[in-house]
């Protein structure tokens, strides 16, 4: 008797090779993208989510600084709790940074803020 293996992905028999477990490159190819989709989930939405907040502070930064209310970042879907690394300037502050857009939190005329900023080669230091 035969035994006829399935491609685990589109479940069509398998034809070749003894040794072959999916009948084309695309079922390999989903089938590699959908494992990696579980395996690698938690750093998957991290990166997704410090990609949002990048391109979020890249928007509001088209001066190289500027002041911005939370809630508007917030509302755009930025999470201040994802960022790559920090720098702190002399007088202490702790500025946030997403790769090369950074952000300071602010209480101004009342009002939580952030000011945003670009990384700038004197911060390396």
């Amino acid at each position: 008797m035969i035994d006829h293996k399935i491609c685990p992905v589109c479940e069509s028999p398998l034809k070749g090779r003894s040794d072959k477990k999916f009948c084309s490159t695309k079922c390999k190819s989903i089938h590699q993208y959908e494992n990696r989709q579980e395996k690698e989930a938690f750093y998957l939405e991290v990166d997704r989510q410090l990609k949002t907040n990048r391109k979020i502070l890249k928007t509001y930064n088209f001066r190289g600084f500027t002041t911005v209310r939370k809630e508007l970042l917030i509302d755009d879907g930025f999470d201040p709790n994802f960022f790559s690394h920090y720098w702190k300037n002399s007088k202490g502050d702790i500025y946030l940074f997403v790769y090369d857009y950074g952000f300071l939190d602010l209480k101004k005329s009342g009002k939580d803020k952030y000011l945003i900023v670009q990384w700038q080669e004197y911060m390396r230091k």
